[in-house]
C-alpha cells in the first residue's frame, strides 16, 4: 500500500486507461491494509511423546580435547519440564556437551543415561545438509506428514510450514533456492516436526527473523518437555529458562537458579562485593604502611665521620678518574697507530666510565645529608 500510495502523490493529474485501473487497485489495497485483524492469537502446542519416570542423568561425566577439559567429573539428574540455559564464553565448552547429552560424542569417563521414552531434538549451530534438489515441502515430508498438537488436532506438513512464513510457492520451490535465513528456519522447522519430547537449541537466535523469533518463542513457551538453550540473547533466554549452567572453563559448571538477568545482578553484587573487599584490603594496608613509618627509628639529618670521609674521598676520586678518562681519550684520537695499545686504551677507558657512574651515585647518597 505505502509503494501504491508513493505512486498516487507523484502521478500526473491527467490519467490514462491504465492509470485509472492502477487507482481501482490502490484503494482496493487500501481497504485491506486498513482492516482491523480480530480473532484468537493461534497457539501452536506441542503434542510431544509420552515422558517416562527416567529423563537424563550424567554420571561423574569427564571429557577432555587434548589439555583442553570440557568436564570433570560432572553428575547431573534432568528431571520433567526442566528449563535450563547454558552460559559461558566462546570455547568453554558449551556445543561439546549439548552432543555428549545425545551422545554425538563420547565421554573420556562416566556416564550418559537416557530414559527410553527420550526424543530429543537438537538444533546446532552447524546446522543439517539439507538436499539441494528437494523441494521444501518434500523435505519436511521426509520426517513427519503431519504435526500434532496437544488438543488432538493435526497439522499437514503444509500448514506447519505456513505458520513458520513458509508460503504455499515457496514450499513448493527447491532448497537450493532459499536464503541463508530460510534455510535456518527449514532446519527449525525439521527439529521441532518431529514433536520431541528433550529439545535443545544451541543459538537459535542467530539468523532468524524477528517474525519467526516471535513464532519459536511461543512455542517454547508452550512446550511441556525439558529445554536446554545456548543462546547470547539475553532477553530470548529470560522468557524461556528458570535455571543456569555456567561454564567457567577448565571443565568447570556452576548451577544458577533463576534466569539470566537474575545472574547478571548476582554477578555484579560479587564483583561489586570483591570490589569492595579490595579496597578495604588496601586501605589496611596503608594504614599498617602508615604506623610502621611513625614507629621506626628518626632518619638521620647528617653524616657521620666516616661517611664525611668518604664523601670528601669520593670526589677526589672522581675528579682523577674524569682527568684519567680524559687522557685516554686523547689518545684515541691522536693518531696512535698501535693496535694493542689502542686495545688497552678502549677496555680502560670502558672501565673508567663504570667507576665514575658508580662513586657518582654513591656520593649523591650521601650529599643529601651534607650541611
Amino acid at each position: 500500500m505505502k509503494k501504491e500510495l508513493e505512486w498516487m502523490r507523484r502521478s500526473p493529474q491527467a490519467r490514462t486507461t491504465k492509470s485509472k485501473s492502477r487507482i481501482g487497485a490502490y484503494y482496493k489495497i487500501k481497504e485491506k491494509a486498513s482492516q482491523k485483524i480480530v480473532g484468537k492469537e493461534m497457539k501452536l502446542e506441542v503434542n510431544m511423546a509420552r515422558v517416562g519416570g527416567k529423563i537424563l542423568e550424567l554420571r561423574n561425566v569427564g571429557k577432555s580435547y587434548g589439555d583442553i577439559k570440557i568436564l570433570d567429573g560432572f553428575d547431573y539428574m534432568f528431571t520433567k519440564g526442566e528449563r535450563i540455559g547454558i552460559i559461558g564464553k566462546n570455547g568453554s565448552g558449551k556445543s561439546s556437551f549439548l552432543n555428549l547429552l545425545i551422545e554425538k560424542e563420547k565421554a573420556d569417563s562416566g556416564k550418559v543415561i537416557a530414559g527410553d521414552t527420550m526424543v530429543f531434538g537438537y538444533y546446532s549451530q552447524d546446522g543439517i545438509k539439507l538436499k539441494e534438489d528437494k523441494r521444501v515441502l518434500d523435505t519436511v515430508k521426509d520426517i513427519a506428514e503431519v504435526f500434532r498438537l496437544a488438543d488432538g488436532t493435526e497439522w499437514s506438513a503444509s500448514r506447519f510450514l505456513q505458520h513458520f512464513l513458509f508460503s504455499p510457492d515457496t514450499q513448493y520451490t527447491y532448497v537450493s533456492s532459499l536464503s541463508g535465513g530460510e534455510r535456518r528456519r527449514l532446519y527449525l522447522l525439521t527439529v521441532l516436526i518431529k514433536n520431541p519430547n528433550f529439545l535443545i537449541l544451541d543459538e537459535p537466535t542467530n539468523d532468524l527473523d524477528l517474525m519467526t523469533l516471535n513464532i519459536l518463542e511461543e512455542f517454547l513457551i508452550s512446550f511441556k518437555g525439558c529445554l536446554i538453550l545456548v543462546s547470547h540473547d539475553r532477553y530470548f533466554m529470560d522468557k524461556l529458562v528458570d535455571h543456569l549452567f555456567v561454564f567457567e572453563g577448565d571443565g568447570k559448571i556452576n548451577g544458577f537458579t533463576g534466569n539470566y538477568s537474575d545472574y547478571r545482578i548476582y554477578k555484579d553484587g560479587t564483583l561489586k562485593q570483591q570490589r569492595e573487599k579490595n579496597v578495604q584490603v588496601l586501605r589496611q594496608k596503608k594504614k599498617e604502611k602508615e604506623k610502621a613509618a611513625t614507629e621506626a627509628p628518626k632518619e638521620k639529618t647528617k653524616l657521620s665521620y666516616r661517611e664525611q670521609k668518604e664523601y670528601d674521598q669520593l670526589e677526589a676520586d672522581i675528579e682523577s678518574l674524569e682527568k684519567e678518562k680524559s687522557d685516554l681519550e686523547a689518545i684515541l684520537g691522536g693518531g696512535e697507530n698501535d693496535y694493542g695499545k689502542l686495545e688497552k686504551t678502549s677496555v680502560r677507558i670502558g672501565e673508567i666510565i663504570k667507576l665514575i657512574d658508580g662513586k657518582t651515585m654513591r656520593w649523591m647518597e650521601l650529599a643529601e645529608f651534607v650541611d
